[in-house]
């Protein structure tokens, strides 16, 4: 293969990896601004001219050595084979076959003065977001992503290239240490919330959003990766799974009911502090108003009320999440 010649006169450290920028990066441009055709092209014009090249098939019959002619002097074209995706020695990266253009496109006349258009990934492509996504599911269309289309990624026509860096030896969404803030690049009111004094840990990147969300795509609400959200919840808090001989409705229905999942300023995650969270429901109950601890003086601050103690309803009801007790009705044993 003409292209070990070529990549041997870069540098022999380059060589292990190659193709995985050629499906999510920025393009082959060495400078991450707009294309050339871009100034003299509509989008509709460069998708039409695209489309044609397609139809025609001209690709290089020197594979990425035509492209690296013009672009080895950019380290981040070069970064490719550091990746998998541009890896010479496996069946499964597209330098086994199409190489650059596996991805790109067909170079047709673009290696005469690059004006002419070739496959641009990310925020600088004209391209819509269809159309970069259908390249990477061209072959990445597996059991994995099979719900993709329809999925809330999909929808709000977020590109693979949005998330995902392929011109870099380790993509920093698929690393546990850096995918949270690619995530939270977007979802900033997210990101807010596991900030918060009660959170789990994924400033710690002790978790990670993929634990819960498969970002592409799901058939359960907000893309979880359990049916839904209790079943999602459960794969770590088992102690919490029923059945109970005495359960608590909310419990059973969703977590979400008192908790938010991504963090809050209130102890154990919950959206309200009780007993404000409790009375949404039990406003109508008999001591509701006037929770009154008797002479254990846990409340004396204001008449003995249970409200202004220590944890408020759950000094009494401690079993919240329901009870296996058999005198356990009100959850309190």
């Amino acid at each position: 293969m003409k292209i070990i010649n070529t990549l041997k006169s870069v540098s022999l450290s380059v060589l292990p990896v190659l193709i995985v920028s050629a499906v999510l990066s920025l393009g082959v441009t060495s400078i991450a601004h707009a294309s050339k055709w871009d100034a003299k092209m509509t989008p509709d014009e460069v998708e039409a001219t695209l489309d044609k090249k397609f139809a025609e098939g001209k690709y290089s019959p020197k594979g990425a050595d035509s492209c690296l002619m013009c672009h080895r002097k950019s380290e981040k074209v070069m970064d490719l084979f550091k990746g998998v995706h541009g890896s010479i020695d496996s069946s499964k990266s597209p330098m086994a076959g199409l190489q650059c253009e596996a991805c790109h496109g067909p170079l047709g006349k673009h290696n005469r003065g690059g004006n002419e258009p070739m496959i641009a990934f990310g925020p600088d492509s004209t391209l819509s977001a269809e159309k970069q996504n259908s390249v990477c599911m061209s072959c990445h269309l597996d059991d994995k992503r099979i719900e993709w289309n329809g999925g809330h990624h999909d929808n709000a026509d977020v590109a693979c290239a949005s998330c995902h860096s392929v011109h870099t030896e380790k993509d920093p969404v698929l690393s546990k240490n850096t995918e949270m803030e690619v995530c939270t690049s977007c979802h900033t009111k997210q990101k807010a919330d596991m900030n918060k004094r009660s959170s789990h840990p994924m400033k710690w990147a002790q978790m990670v959003c993929s634990d819960c969300h498969n970002p592409h795509g799901t058939m359960a609400d907000s893309d979880l990766v359990k049916p839904t959200v209790n079943e999602t919840c459960y794969s770590c808090h088992a102690e919490k799974r029923g059945p109970k001989l005495w359960e608590h409705a909310p419990v059973t229905e969703d977590c979400v009911a008192c908790h938010n999942p991504h963090g809050s300023v209130n102890e154990g995650m919950l959206k309200t502090r009780a007993p404000q969270l409790c009375q949404q429901c039990h406003a109508s109950d008999g001591h509701a108003s006037s929770a009154y601890m008797g002479n254990t003086d846990q409340g004396s601050t204001v008449g003995g009320n249970a409200f202004t103690g220590g944890r408020s309803c759950l000094n009494c009801h401690s079993q919240i999440h329901g009870s296996n007790h058999p005198s356990g009705k009100l959850f309190q044993r």
